[in-house]
């Protein structure tokens, strides 16, 4: 959990100075489902990304 919230601190809280907590929540929520979550291997997924997951798929389902 530490790890997450350092990589939060430096990739979103620590870029610049927000005016409202609304915006800077709305920053939040952006990069966890943009750049972590698209990042991270996930257990359920069989110790993928979601991306890789998803294009194992779409070539399985095509063939």
């Amino acid at each position: 959990m530490e790890s997450f919230f350092a990589l939060l601190q430096k990739n979103v809280l620590d870029r610049k100075r927000w005016s409202t907590r609304e915006e800077l929540r709305l920053a939040m929520v952006i990069w966890i489902e943009r750049t972590y979550h698209r990042k991270r291997r996930q257990r359920r997924l069989g110790k993928l990304t979601p991306i890789e997951f998803e294009t194992i798929n779409v070539a399985l389902k095509a063939a």
